[in-house]
């Protein structure tokens, strides 16, 4: 089980919650609603909604200033970290139970994960997709919504896929999914390292900043798993210094 530090609870932990929403807009009856600070709205400001649509738990960085009785408040330091955790959690660790791959880079994710996934469904394996352009269940296809999903998105397709007998997954890992701990409490066999240029430079505020948002999922990769990275970028070798796993390089 995954892990996260709680700084307080406020309420009854006896309580059946039926799914993870960070929407408020999704709440249900006995939904469990984190509250993230995003970077157009902050789901603190919905909490009362959510409540209204029927959350039992509220998990948040910050109290509401009116609570009510009936609630489970838990306090936590950052919600991002809290929702990864949450939904490995709740999915029974998914990621565990099959071969899982992430593939990084500022270009060439998509095309890496799509030709690693057309190769192995050819090779006879059930085979899974997460990427910009679609998500794949063995044959049956999703649309989707963003390079890297959030985390509920991410482990219950991962659960579908176990379910569905997929032995490998190739997952397309952006800075920004890096950054937003979507990518928190998943355990990858390997990760794929494809170049670095200067864009989403918009969201990361210097180059510098980007690319050590990208190594820290390199440093975060158990030792048993490997890195290939590309050597013909300069970063290739920024990506593997100091990090525990098998490194591969590939001109």
């Amino acid at each position: 089980m995954y892990k996260v530090a709680i700084d307080a609870v406020l309420g009854t932990t006896d309580v059946v919650v039926k799914d993870l929403v960070f929407d408020s807009r999704k709440v249900q009856e006995n939904s469990l609603f984190v509250a993230q600070k995003g970077l157009a709205f902050d789901g603190h400001q919905f909490i009362e909604k959510a409540i209204a649509s029927g959350a039992r738990v509220i998990v948040c960085e910050v109290y509401p200033k009116h609570r009510n009785d009936q609630v489970t408040y838990v306090k936590v330091g950052c919600s991002d970290t809290a929702l990864a955790a949450l939904a490995a959690n709740f999915y029974e660790h998914p990621s565990d139970k099959l071969h899982l791959i992430g593939v990084t880079g500022t270009n060439g994710k998509t095309t890496v994960t799509s030709l690693l996934y057309q190769l192995f469904s050819m090779a006879g394996y059930k085979v899974g997709l997460l990427s910009t352009v679609k998500i794949m269940v063995c044959d049956t296809a999703y649309t989707a919504t963003h390079t890297t999903p959030d985390s509920i998105t991410i482990n219950r397709y991962l659960s579908e896929m176990v379910a569905a007998g997929v032995t490998h997954c190739f997952m397309e890992v952006s800075s920004h999914g890096i950054h937003q701990k979507r990518t928190l409490g998943l355990n990858f066999c390997g990760g794929v390292f494809t170049n670095l240029s200067h864009d989403h430079l918009d969201y990361h505020e210097t180059f510098a900043e980007y690319r050590d948002v990208k190594k820290s999922f390199f440093d975060t990769l158990p030792k048993s798993s490997f890195a290939l990275v590309n050597i013909d970028d300069k970063n290739g070798s920024v990506m593997v210094q100091n990090t525990k796993q098998k490194h591969i390089v590939m001109p």
